[in-house]
């Protein structure tokens, strides 16, 4: 569902979907306004996120509604300033998404997500490699092995060497023929003691038709782990790269380092030049940066003019310094902007696994405070966490 608004909150556009959502003929929608279309407590709900876009913020927020047949409806809802040449917010765009069936999905996730972390049963789940993605609290209760502990690792972990080659060979065969295995397995808790379990090993295929869903989920998705501005992967998804990476170079014995990247002198020209101009420069700051990296790096937009690269498994510090540097170059070349020209500085903080830390929030603990460094030492400049 799409529509614009202008800033005296009167509608310019509104799509069909739109119009059928709230029951109503192009005619009547042009010019109305938002709050006699919403109703006084729909509106005022709305007010917080209203003043937000009307002040240049975009808007990203859920929402219960009532469709104009009385039944409920979820939607996912996108407020997008539209800035005029001075800076001023002319109006905005609004972006509903129904997303009435993933929500009712999401409530059969959390019931299967209750009846996990309840059952006394333990229960592990891994990826085809084997690899451990989640364990449930009887799991740890039973083994010993906390989820921290667990997770990345595999099951092999557990393993009392009580059973002889021969007895994996055809616990694995009745896994290949029938997808499934069950009987007395001999196993090791954390403290040293063995332990005999009756165990299930299972492949179990779920599935459902979501050919129509596939589209909205894919945008929705990509909605909730990129930043609307640069479309780089925001804080949610960089934790979770972060994870991956650690738990990669955990198992490899191999390295990663954090650049944690903030712009010198980006508030003067957003304040000088006006929002417009502001975003245009974020979004070739994310370019640049986007074209020092290899495909197995991420680079991520925490918010503001705050980024974060993960370098992947580095050669060597010397290379680390090197590529900062490069980014440092990139950064403060010359800026051409929608009618004009800008030029800004980075401080860029410096941290590696596993010297500086071996968790996500440590490690961007550390770059954050050699960017702190940076920024004492003058700006423009790189800092490295010890």
């Amino acid at each position: 569902m799409v529509s614009y608004w202008d800033d005296q909150l009167r509608c310019q556009f509104a799509n069909q979907p739109y119009l059928a959502w709230f029951n109503k003929a192009p005619e009547f929608m042009d010019g109305m306004p938002m709050r006699e279309l919403l109703g006084e407590r729909l509106f005022e709900i709305n007010q917080p996120y209203l003043q937000g876009v009307l002040g240049g913020e975009p808007q990203c927020f859920e929402r219960t509604l009532t469709k104009a047949d009385g039944t409920l409806g979820h939607t996912l809802a996108h407020y997008v300033p539209d800035f005029r040449p001075d800076g001023t917010v002319a109006g905005f765009s609004v972006l509903i998404s129904d997303v009435t069936t993933l929500k009712a999905a999401e409530g059969q996730v959390k019931l299967a997500s209750t009846v996990f972390n309840n059952t006394v049963e333990g229960i592990l789940v891994t990826d085809g490699n084997e690899v451990i993605l989640s364990v449930n609290p009887a799991f740890t209760e039973i083994t010993g092995y906390s989820a921290e502990e667990a997770i990345g690792r595999t099951p092999r972990l557990l393993k009392s060497r009580h059973h002889d080659e021969a007895f994996y060979a055809a616990m694995w065969r009745s896994l290949g023929e029938t997808g499934r295995w069950q009987g007395e397995l001999w196993n090791r808790r954390k403290g040293g003691e063995l332990y005999l379990e009756w165990i299930t090993i299972q492949y179990v295929s779920v599935f459902n038709d979501i050919t129509a869903f596939r589209g909205k989920d894919d945008r929705l998705r990509h909605l909730a782990f990129h930043d609307a501005l640069t479309d780089l992967p925001n804080r949610a998804l960089l934790m979770d790269r972060l994870d991956q990476h650690l738990a990669k170079a955990e198992r490899n014995r191999s390295s990663l380092a954090v650049l944690f990247l903030d712009l010198d002198g980006f508030k003067q020209v957003n304040d000088s030049l006006g929002h417009r101009i502001g975003d245009a420069l974020l979004k070739e700051v994310a370019a640049r940066l986007l074209a020092q990296v290899r495909p197995a790096d991420t680079v991520a937009r925490l918010g503001g003019d705050e980024f974060v690269v993960l370098l992947d498994n580095p050669a060597s510090e010397e290379m680390v310094l090197q590529f900062a540097d490069r980014i440092l170059a990139a950064i403060q070349a010359p800026m051409a902007l929608p009618a004009c020209r800008a030029q800004v500085g980075a401080s860029i903080g410096i941290a590696r696994y596993p010297g500086d830390g071996v968790s996500p929030a440590e490690l961007l603990q550390a770059a954050d405070q050699a960017m702190y460094a940076a920024k004492t030492a003058g700006r423009n400049c790189r800092r490295c966490a010890r």
